[in-house]
């Protein structure tokens, strides 16, 4: 069975309207449960403020726990900060950090939300409030675990690279488009900048040739996994040409990358944006289960065979 973590309160209903699709989530979890008895499911708790105030700075921390973000603050972040995202907000890095002690246990899971990886110490900003894959990296490398953060988001990693930057035990590798959101760039451990308009063969094989050999040399115990279907030709917001099954291709190499190297994997959604939520919702469903299919087919045996 496929492990996926979602809270209730990852939907959001009834927000202002923005160009965040607070639906989406909805949609996720909807469609997966259609997957029937493929998916086990698991709530996580919000993570604690400590863990937070770890890659945030707490003033920061403050104003969106208790829902008074500055207006500049949210005209950055692309909506506005009430109760209801402020309790959001604490709840999606506690699915990412439950996700990467269930992935250490079964070999993979998923998050059905989270991959926030624009926030930065003192503000949200792209539809990111808090960075739940830096404040989960933080927390598992604080346990001993040495964790790389896989973005392939077709913008950026910036707020990760950022908030993770010279800390022992986190690396960090972002492939996206060059010319995309946002227009300062942090510095990754790796940064794989791409041409607009790169397609499935392309983008798989520089992928498959910069993501191979890092994995080889930082040997992580566990992958954050930025998994998000925003490089797809159609996204509104993005500048790359992956087709659907493009994504499928990418999302069995990034499996097999990792199951031959016996690495555990947990995946966020992050990314992907039009008018048909139902649409994109579909791509992120089917992110998660072509990955949760590889490590069912393979992980043990792997696993096994490398004891």
């Amino acid at each position: 069975m496929i492990a996926v973590v979602h809270h209730p309160d990852y939907v959001a209903p009834d927000q202002p309207k923005s160009g965040y699709q607070w639906n989406k989530n909805g949609a996720i979890r909807d469609l997966l449960r259609e997957a029937g008895d493929r998916v086990e499911w698991f709530e996580p708790e919000a993570m604690p403020r400590r863990w937070i105030e770890a890659a945030h700075d707490p003033a920061y921390v403050a104003e969106v726990i208790e829902a008074r973000v500055p207006r500049e603050k949210e005209r950055r972040i692309g909506f506005p900060v009430n109760a209801v995202v402020a309790n959001r907000a604490q709840i999606v890095p506690g699915g990412t950090y439950l996700a990467a002690k269930l992935a250490l246990e079964r070999g993979y899971a998923a998050n059905s939300a989270g991959g926030s990886h624009h926030a930065l110490a003192d503000t949200g900003a792209g539809y990111c409030l808090f960075n739940d894959l830096a404040i989960a990296a933080i927390r598992l490398a604080s346990e001993g675990r040495r964790v790389l953060v896989v973005d392939c988001d077709v913008h950026q990693g910036d707020g990760t690279a950022a908030l993770t930057a010279g800390l022992p035990g986190i690396a960090t590798y972002s492939i996206h488009a060059e010319k995309n959101f946002p227009v300062r760039k942090a510095m990754s451990t790796l940064d794989v900048p791409l041409p607009d308009g790169v397609g499935d063969d392309a983008y798989l094989e520089t992928l498959e040739a910069t993501l191979e050999p890092m994995l080889d040399t930082e040997q992580p115990d566990v992958i954050l996994y930025q998994g998000e279907v925003d490089p797809f030709g159609g996204d509104r917001l993005g500048r790359l040409d992956l087709t659907d099954d493009g994504l499928r291709r990418r999302e069995q190499l990034v499996a097999r990358l990792a199951i031959e190297r016996g690495i555990p994997l947990a995946s966020t959604v992050g990314g992907g944006y039009g008018d048909d939520v139902l649409a994109i919702a579909r791509r992120h469903v089917a992110a998660i289960l072509t990955l949760g299919q590889a490590f069912e087919e393979r992980w043990q045996r792997t696993v096994f065979t490398q004891a």
